[in-house]
């Protein structure tokens, strides 16, 4: 029977880190930094968990709920989420549809787009199309990975044909790995000039924008993970209201629940567009909803403990 965390509290809690991703490395530091802050409350029996592959063998019995740590892949396009509501186990963070949905940013844009929520001009390409369809520069992406994996900034023609073969070289890697047929596809997207912003939606609470500044612009995979040269501010524009409440349509549009972040481009005239939604953020010592959560005076393991009493199947 799945119960929730209104219930009696989680005495064995899995956390689900690794899987096959092209974000596993990502996912098992995000996964011990949890693992030690739900056993330092003292409230759980916490057992971490390694995933190999994209199934719950490596789970023990007895686990009453899951917190999911994984990154990309089955641990965010509703593969362990199916799993888990199969067993009747709680887990962290929205529920398999809504993840599936938020995963695709394909399927995620249209259906911001249905909402009224404003999202950079895109197309589609699922083939090695010699002519951009969206003026430069633009922004070229795998609509199904994550941490920024397999994404260019494409200034000019010249640049074009590689970034969108390394785009369809990704999203082709990532069908194998999931198990999905059909073509590989590429995003692409405008690029909005201006400034990267993101927000937090914890239970549908809004965390205090982030603003990420990162070396010449671009926030790519080093930037996010192996570079302390990125800035993460707290700004004080008089848009940030706005924009929470723009993050919470997104997540509602998405039928999102526990936490997902939420990430903008601001234009200097102060338009915003939502770039995408995260449903199983990172919890890196670079990540950027700790770094909310922190600003707003929860604590890591504060943290870690309200994602997890929001637990749930379906």
């Amino acid at each position: 029977m799945c119960y929730n965390a209104r219930m009696p509290v989680f005495k064995k809690v899995a956390v689900l880190m690794g899987g096959t991703s092209n974000e596993r490395e990502v996912s098992l530091v995000s996964g011990r930094n949890v693992a030690g802050a739900l056993a330092s409350l003292g409230r759980h029996e916490v057992v971490p968990v390694v995933l190999d592959a994209d199934d719950l063998t490596a789970l023990p019995a007895g686990v009453d709920a899951c917190f999911i740590t994984l990154h990309g892949g089955w641990g965010e396009n509703g593969g362990v989420q199916t799993a888990l509501d199969s067993r009747g186990i709680p887990y962290t963070g929205p529920g398999a549809e809504a993840s599936r949905l938020a995963m695709s940013k394909i399927a995620s844009k249209r259906v911001l787009d249905a909402a009224g929520v404003p999202t950079a001009p895109w197309a589609v390409v699922s083939d090695p199309a010699p002519e951009c369809p969206i003026p430069f520069p633009c922004v070229v992406k795998p609509p199904c990975d994550g941490s920024s994996v397999g994404i260019s900034l494409v200034q000019d023609r010249a640049s074009w044909p590689a970034a969108l073969a390394l785009a369809l070289e990704t999203d082709a890697g990532y069908r194998v790995r999931a198990g999905a047929g059909g073509a590989p596809q590429a995003l692409v997207e405008a690029f909005i000039p201006g400034r990267e912003m993101t927000v937090g939606v914890l239970g549908r609470e809004t965390l205090p924008v982030v603003e990420i500044c990162a070396p010449g612009g671009w926030y790519g995979y080093d930037e996010k993970y192996n570079s302390d040269a990125t800035r993460y501010l707290f700004p004080d524009d008089s848009f940030l209201p706005e924009m929470q409440r723009l993050a919470r349509d997104a997540f509602d549009a998405c039928g999102c629940r526990g936490v997902t972040r939420v990430d903008f481009r601001v234009t200097p005239d102060g338009k915003m567009y939502v770039l995408e939604l995260n449903t199983s953020p990172g919890m890196t010592g670079h990540s950027l909803v700790p770094k909310a959560a922190a600003k707003a005076g929860i604590s890591f393991p504060s943290l870690c403990d309200r994602i997890l009493k929001d637990a749930a199947c379906g």
